[in-house]
């Protein structure tokens, strides 16, 4: 009989998706894996392979819009917290494991892994330790940890993003495969390619003859609808995650922001043109395990930042990229 074990991984859709090696590893040899989740996670955990169960809460040192510490939130997570085995938590190098595992440990959980390069005392029994001037893959990062609380990817599995399949059927929505998806929302502001850019980029791919398919989130409709104008097929707020994946998979390529269906586009094999902001690094966080093409100054004053709110005046780092370099783009990653 093999271990239930927690993996928790609690911000956006795109950071659970990259978790989806490490989950893979210890589901390969745990008897059963729980993902604990934030609400901007849940959709993604429900794609990724070897997860049986899932458990939802919002971090307040975490979640951008979080909630109060109070004794009733945190007693929300221990009544829906299964026992478990051990727990593995997993983090981006700005946050920190301790909070959780001191939640964990009054849970009863007798063995918790994580990255701290903060004492953690008695609250972590793997204590993994990492040099965060070095800029690893955020899904290499993760896997790291699931090994080194000793659980390794089966043989054949190369460690590349993935989703259940199969997926929905989508050529209702969209025509044939083929299409490039241009997709040009992002959660952070200073990660966001200009709307005009992106309605020229979508009029001069139309015209070099590629169907083009727009799209979005349901608080992203009006700007769906200005991208696509005339040119492009506009399905903002018309899909569920599982959709835009099936949709993601028959595209040639994604044009895309730092944000989720970058990673969304990588778990289905789907190469990436990549608008990406410096303001964190591209090292750890642009499209992984699939060919992509990175479009943006690296090196502007906002390089590393974490700005939620471009710094710079006129967004420089992304206004200064063309519609002509998108298409250039593009017409590398199809041939």
């Amino acid at each position: 009989m093999g271990r239930h074990v927690l993996v928790a991984r609690l911000d956006n859709a795109g950071d659970v998706l990259l978790a989806g090696p490490a989950v893979r590893a210890v589901a390969h040899t745990a008897g059963r894996v729980t993902l604990l989740v934030g609400p901007l996670g849940r959709a993604a955990a429900e794609l990724l392979p070897g997860v049986a169960e899932i458990v939802e809460w919002r971090a307040p040192w975490i979640d951008a819009a979080a909630p109060p510490v109070s004794a009733h939130h945190v007693a929300r997570l221990m009544r829906g917290l299964p026992e478990v085995d051990e727990a593995i938590i997993l983090t981006s190098f700005h946050q920190s494991a301790l909070p959780l595992a001191l939640l964990l440990r009054l849970h009863g959980v007798e063995r918790i892994t994580a990255i701290s390069n903060d004492y953690p005392g008695s609250l972590l029994d793997v204590r993994v330790q990492v040099d965060e001037s070095i800029d690893v893959p955020e899904a290499e990062r993760m896997l790291a940890v699931a090994r080194a609380a000793g659980y390794t990817l089966a043989g054949g599995d190369d460690g590349r993003l993935a989703v259940r399949r199969p997926l929905p059927g989508t050529d209702h929505l969209t025509g044939p495969p083929g299409y490039v998806v241009v997709h040009p929302g992002a959660s952070v502001p200073a990660r966001a390619w200009p709307a005009g850019r992106h309605r020229e980029a979508v009029a001069a791919l139309a015209e070099e003859g590629l169907a083009v398919v727009v799209t979005g989130g349901p608080g992203e409709r009006e700007l769906t609808a200005e991208v696509a104008g005339s040119h492009g097929l506009d399905l903002g707020g018309r899909t569920s995650l599982p959709e835009l994946a099936g949709i993601l998979a028959r595209a040639g390529v994604l044009v895309s922001g730092n944000t989720g269906p970058a990673h969304l586009a990588a778990a289905v094999g789907t190469p990436v043109v990549s608008l990406f902001a410096p303001v964190v690094p591209a090292g750890r966080w642009a499209p992984y395990g699939v060919p992509s093409v990175l479009l943006g100054d690296q090196h502007a004053p906002c390089r590393a930042s974490r700005a939620r709110l471009c710094p710079v005046p006129g967004h420089p780092c992304l206004t200064d990229v063309s519609a002509e370099q998108v298409v250039k783009a593009v017409r590398e990653l199809i041939r």
